[in-house]
């Protein structure tokens, strides 16, 4: 893992111990991680990791997980980092009209984040759904619906490593993934980690 900075500085203690939470951190084999560069005007350190999740060789969700760190704090933070995360995937038509569709995909987070026993607090977030229908030459093609969750809660700690699981899970679920039972770690030699 890297630091971005505008100005890049002494890497503060409490981020060094955040990313370190991040490496090697072990995910479901069908979560695929990269590390991109991390946004330089919000905060003074961040750190970005793009995802996207294949089952059967198919994408089914994508995503970025983005941990901001400011040593002085942000007063609309409640603390010294935020975790911004986005899940995208592309639901079955039907659901477009549902609407608890919405209510269900923010559910998702506060039960992962719950799930996961992170500490955490200030989460917020929206839900957006694009029903997507083809006309013309494209006709044939069927209707679509895009789901969209942007969602960002502050840690109480510098384990952002249980909150990158979290954001994975996420990802999952708005893939149409089942759950892992507890207890249970998916097993394949493929297996994706962040960092070295």
């Amino acid at each position: 893992m890297t630091c971005v900075s505008a100005h890049p500085p002494e890497v503060p203690e409490r981020f060094a111990a955040a990313l370190e939470s991040l490496r090697g951190r072990r995910t479901r084999p069908e979560v695929r991680l990269v590390e991109i560069p991390g946004p330089t005007r919000v905060a003074p350190f961040s750190l970005a990791v793009e995802g996207e999740v294949v089952a059967d060789d198919v994408e089914v969700a994508t995503g970025r997980f983005v941990v901001l760190h400011d040593p002085a704090g942000q007063e609309a933070w409640h603390g010294d980092f935020r975790v911004v995360t986005l899940v995208r995937a592309q639901l079955e038509a039907e659901l477009a009209a549902e609407d608890l569709l919405g209510d269900v995909a923010w559910t998702w987070v506060t039960e992962n984040l719950e799930a996961a026993d992170v500490g955490a607090t200030a989460a917020g977030g929206t839900v957006t759904r694009v029903l997507s229908r083809s006309y013309g030459a494209l006709a044939a093609t069927p209707d679509a619906v895009d789901l969209e969750i942007r969602a960002s809660w502050t840690p109480l700690d510098t384990d952002l490593g249980a909150h990158l699981e979290v954001w994975a899970d996420l990802m999952s679920t708005a893939g149409g993934l089942p759950p892992l039972p507890d207890g249970v770690t998916a097993l394949d030699v493929r297996r994706r980690t962040v960092g070295p």
